[in-house]
């Protein structure tokens, strides 16, 4: 197989992302998956055009291009995604964390700073993550209570991350152990279900990015790669969100907090099971695009 210079590749990059290509492709994924390949800096595809790729690193490139295309996200080729402060590793077991769900993060992160602190220095606040994945979610807001003014000294906060695939739950402990992330619990359950209900395991916070897509929507035909069961749900891609609304009273001690992450397009609905299950102070939060992705309230 002939030698490529970076130069002729960046080329290369440019044709299969114009437009008139059709290549749905974003130009970053190539580029990126580039550096990865040859073990570089960003700053070397600027600096560095006469380098020439061995066939093996030619090989894994052009592979990897096929992949992408063939709708493979470059997170799955990388094995790793950064979100928030940090870097996850991701496989085909989890979905890939999207900046949009950073949203979550920040809004559960500003509720917790302005509540008044404790006076019960023994006992530990309690947060929960539903459908953990990757632990994205659990692990940057346990990153941020661990070593931030955000949790005090006289706060302790145990964070518990569930999920129902036991595959999930590895990628997640690696992610926690990888970010020096401790203080953290992992429980393999089909939501609450294998979670106690007496009053010294009553949480402060629960949050989920639960699958939230209707089953119907034909946009799921296009993800080849990630677990669809991660991303829809039946009843308008509502059922699980209203489970996890309707049964949170129980698990959330009063004053507490649930914040889930929902479709832009499900705001109203997901405000009115809110306020029907017993949650004040309701509130929906925009994203980076200006569209409805968070929605939160107190018991």
């Amino acid at each position: 197989m002939a030698a490529s210079t970076v130069g002729q590749i960046k080329q290369q990059i440019q044709q299969l992302t114009n437009e008139a290509s059709g290549s749905k492709l974003p130009s970053f994924w190539l580029s990126d998956w580039l550096l990865y390949v040859i073990d570089k800096p960003a700053i070397f595809l600027i600096t560095d055009d006469d380098y020439q790729l061995t066939d093996r690193e030619l090989e894994q490139f052009n592979a990897g291009v096929q992949q992408m295309q063939a709708g493979t996200p470059l997170a799955y080729l990388t094995g790793q995604q950064a979100f928030w402060s940090l870097d996850f590793k991701v496989n085909a077991h989890t979905l890939i964390p999207r900046p949009d769900t950073e949203v979550l993060v920040e809004q559960v992160l500003n509720w917790i700073k302005a509540q008044p602190k404790s006076t019960d220095d023994d006992k530990p606040k309690r947060l929960l993550d539903l459908g953990t994945g990757s632990g994205c979610i659990a692990i940057s807001v346990a990153h941020e209570l661990n070593n931030s003014s955000i949790g005090s000294t006289s706060e302790r906060w145990q964070v518990v991350a569930v999920d129902l695939s036991l595959e999930a739950l590895k990628v997640a402990q690696h992610n926690a152990t990888m970010n020096n992330v401790g203080n953290m619990e992992f429980v393999q359950s089909s939501w609450y279900l294998n979670l106690p209900t007496h009053a010294e395991a009553l949480l402060d916070v629960i949050v989920s990015n639960p699958p939230y897509i209707d089953e119907a929507d034909g946009h799921l035909a296009c993800l080849q790669a990630e677990p669809i069961s991660a991303l829809s749900a039946p009843n308008q891609g509502l059922a699980d969100i209203e489970h996890i609304v309707v049964y949170a009273p129980k698990y959330l001690r009063a004053g507490g907090l649930l914040a889930i992450e929902h479709g832009f397009d499900q705001g109203a609905a997901v405000r009115q099971l809110f306020l029907a299950n017993g949650f004040e102070s309701v509130d929906t939060v925009q994203d980076f695009g200006g569209n409805d992705r968070v929605t939160l309230g107190q018991l």
